[in-house]
Formats: C-alpha cells, sequence, structure tokens
C-alpha cells in the first residue's frame, strides 16, 4: 500500500516511515496540513494516512475533512497523545478509520494497516461484484487459435503494465468486457477495485452523477451525497462500455480526467483528484464520429492511446468448440443438467453458423439448448432455429416422406420452449418424440 504520514515531529515521521517500510509499504512523508494537502492533490493514489490531532497551529480533524474531500477512498487513522473518548468519537464521526495513542508500537502500527489493507481489499471485491451482478456469465477461455485474436492478446499484455489508457473496438458481443477485465488482472492495479460505466444506459444528468457523484440537493430527489464509480475506481480501473455514446457534456469532463486527475460531483466546485486508468470500448466507428462532430478529437486521442481491435466470432472459427464446450459445462452444472457434449451434428451446425452477434449470440445459443435438451448431449434440434443448418426441404418437392417429417420435426421442436410442447403440437408421445429427435 502507499502510505501517508502528516505529523509536525520530524522523529515521529521518521519513526513511522522506519516501521511501515519494514513492513513492505511505501510511505511519504508531510509536516504540514498544507503539505499534505499539496501532496495528495500532486502525487495521489495514496491508500492509508496516519494524521496527527494537533499539527503546530492547525487541527487535525479539521484536516481530516480535507483530505477525505480530495480523496474519497482513503483509509485515515488519527494518531495523538492527546487521547480521550472524546476525539476518538469526534475524528470517527468525521470518518476516520481508527484511532491510535502517542507513543505507539511498531506492532501496533502493523496491526492498524492490517486492518485498513484487510477492509480495503473488501471494498474493492465488493465493487467488482456489484459491476458484475448485472452480466453473470461464465469466464470466457483467452486461449485461442485465431491469429487475429493472438494479436489482441499479444498487445493487451504488453500493454497491462502500463498506465496507458486504452480503446477496445470491436462488434457488439466479441468480448471487450472480458478483455478490459484481463487487462486490469494483469496490471499493477489488480489489487484494486475495476469498475465499469455503461454509457449508453443512463440520460446524461444521471450519467454524470453515476461516474463523477453528486452532492445532496445538486437536482430533483438527490437526496443524500454519493461518490460516483470514479471515486469507487480510485487506485484501480474504470472501464467505460460504449464510450461512442458518451454525450458531448459528459466527455468535457472525462477529458478533464484523463488530463489533470481531477473532477468535480455533481453540485460542488470543489476539484476532487482520482487515481484511475481508463479502458474504454466502442462498436462504433469514433474518427467518423470525430469528423460528424458528435465526438470530441482531443478526447478521443486521449482514450486512443493504445487500441485493440477484437475480431468478431466468424473471424475465429477453430475457437467456437472450445468457447462452446466451456460455455456448456457452465450452464449444465448451473442448470444441474446432465449436458455434457455436443453431438457431432451440432457442432457442425455451430461451426457453419456465422454468428453476427459473436460471443453473447453464442452464449445464449448454448443456454438454451442447456435448458432444451433431454438427454446427456446437445443435439441439433436443441439449438436455435437460426444456428439450424439451412434446408431447402419444402412441402411438395421431390423428397422422402422421412425427410419431409424429420424436418417438419426439427422446425417444431425449434420454435417451443420444451420436448412436451413439441410432441403436444405434434399429436404423438413425448417417448416416441424423445427416439425420433436423437435420429435428426
Amino acid at each position: 500500500m502507499r502510505i501517508l504520514v502528516v505529523d509536525d515531529e520530524r522523529n515521529i515521521r521518521n519513526t513511522f516511515r522506519l516501521a511501515i517500510e519494514s513492513f513492505g509499504h511505501d510511505v511519504e512523508l508531510a509536516s504540514s496540513a498544507d503539505s499534505a494537502v499539496q501532496m495528495l492533490k500532486t502525487v495521489g493514489g495514496f491508500d492509508v494516512a496516519f494524521l496527527d490531532l494537533k499539527l503546530s497551529q492547525e487541527s487535525g480533524l479539521d484536516l481530516l475533512l480535507t483530505l477525505l474531500e480530495l480523496s474519497p477512498r482513503l483509509t485515515v487513522i488519527i494518531v495523538t497523545a492527546f487521547a480521550s473518548i472524546e476525539t476518538a468519537v469526534e475524528a470517527m464521526r468525521r470518518g476516520a478509520f481508527d484511532y491510535l495513542p502517542k507513543p505507539c508500537t511498531p506492532e501496533q502500527i502493523r496491526q492498524v494497516l492490517a486492518r485498513a489493507e484487510k477492509t480495503r481489499r473488501l471494498e474493492n471485491r465488493v465493487a467488482e461484484l456489484e459491476s458484475r451482478l448485472s452480466s453473470e456469465a461464465p469466464d470466457i477461455d483467452m486461449a485461442t487459435r485465431s491469429p487475429a485474436m493472438q494479436k489482441a492478446l499479444d498487445l493487451a499484455a504488453r500493454a497491462a503494465p502500463s498506465d496507458a489508457t486504452i480503446l477496445l473496438l470491436g462488434e457488439s458481443g466479441t468480448g471487450k468486457s472480458v478483455m478490459a477485465r484481463a487487462i486490469h488482472q494483469q496490471s499493477p492495479r489488480r489489487g484494486h477495485a475495476f469498475v465499469t460505466v455503461s454509457c449508453p444506459s443512463l440520460s446524461r444528468e444521471l450519467l454524470e452523477s453515476e461516474l463523477f457523484g453528486h452532492v445532496k440537493g445538486a437536482f430533483t430527489g438527490a437526496l443524500a451525497d454519493t461518490w460516483g464509480k470514479v471515486a469507487a475506481a480510485d487506485g484501480g480501473t474504470l472501464f467505460l462500455d460504449e464510450i461512442g455514446d458518451l454525450p458531448l457534456e459528459v466527455q468535457a469532463r472525462l477529458l478533464r480526467l484523463l488530463q489533470e486527475r481531477e473532477y468535480e460531483r455533481v453540485g460542488e466546485t470543489r476539484p476532487r483528484k482520482a487515481n484511475v486508468r481508463v479502458i474504454s470500448a466502442t462498436n462504433h466507428d469514433l474518427a467518423a464520429a470525430v469528423a460528424q462532430g458528435r465526438f470530441r478529437e482531443d478526447l478521443y486521442y486521449r482514450l486512443n492511446v493504445i487500441s485493440l481491435t477484437m475480431p468478431p466470432l466468424r473471424e475465429r472459427a477453430a475457437d467456437v468448440p472450445i468457447l462452446a464446450a466451456r460455455m456448456l459445462a457452465f450452464f449444465a452444472g448451473h442448470a444441474g443438467k446432465p449436458a455434457t457434449t455436443i453431438s457431432p451434428e451440432a457442432q457442425a451446425a455451430l461451426a457453419q453458423h456465422p454468428w453476427p452477434g459473436n460471443l453473447r449470440e453464442l452464449r445464449n445459443v448454448i443456454e438454451r439448448a442447456v435448458i432444451l435438451s433431454a438427454g446427456d448431449s446437445i443435439a441439433v434440434a436443441d439449438l436455435s432455429e437460426s444456428v439450424h443448418p439451412t434446408s431447402d426441404i419444402r412441402l411438395g418437392g421431390p423428397f422422402p416422406l422421412d425427410a419431409v417429417e424429420n424436418e417438419h420435426i426439427r422446425r417444431v421442436i425449434a420454435a417451443t420452449r420444451s420436448l412436451e410442447e413439441a410432441a403436444a403440437l405434434l399429436a404423438i408421445d413425448p417417448a416416441t418424440l424423445y427416439r425420433r429427435r436423437k435420429k435428426l
């Protein structure tokens, strides 16, 4: 962790520095409120601050509020020789994490840092889980046989250790959010939060509030202060999905965040610092949007320091069996179904499909097949009708009766929600349909 020690006594500062460095953390020292504020504004990215309650003529309690305004996720630990229940309660009320009497031992420092680190890990985990609740899906295996996908993975691996902004390009459903998370996990920020914002999902006003937070009364319905996703991502990664739909007014505020690491909550004028790495994604042509005046040119260049294109699934045909098998195992396990394989005929149908919806479409097809399957193998009839091999069989054509019957059964099964429903429409026994279906 990165730790700031604020104390007006040099010996105390040095004692803290020696103890903290011996525990493997990075530490910076400040001797006054002004130097602490300046360090937070210019350096930023601190996880913990040890703050003396009495700084010469300055009040540590007042400085506590200033530090938390500049860095909402900063863990502040008050240290003072003027220990009392009253000041401890007041410090905690103003947002302090803990309270240590002066002098304190290295073991006391170690213990409070261990608690702070555990709390921060839990907060990061909660933020990450919240960002995944609306899009729970099986993890996508990044292994690939596609040269285009391998090129994207290699570029991502080289870019991940840096703090450079990354722009992920590609059609909808190609796995841009999965790639963004993989980059975060390979970066030095992996111990901090990965926070997702879906740009087209909200109005401009609500999107500004979700990103930057707001103060109570900033607009109708703002009943309490909120910190926003930028504050939640402090020290970690902010993923802006479908950045091409970001309103122009919000684009200006995002540009300032990228250039100056500063932002304000909606309804306030005091600037705040944020140490975030920004990854964005779009399925739009941003260069064309810039030419049409729908996207700021300066923001485009700030986002496009490193661009990475996710190839569509139709260009990754060799990966379809791998991805389908992984999704099959996931959905079968969640549904408690025995389906563990995909029949050769179904494999052929999956390989021939052009996948306009990419990975998202494949996910939906496999999930549906698992739900509809009646045995331990996915058959062609279990797949969505759009994935079925095209057939030129038609009534009255020069085709054997069995071929016409089989095609009719396939289409009925594809159009119904269960084998029982299909059997009722076909006016046959479900057991008979089950036997016929395995031969389709």
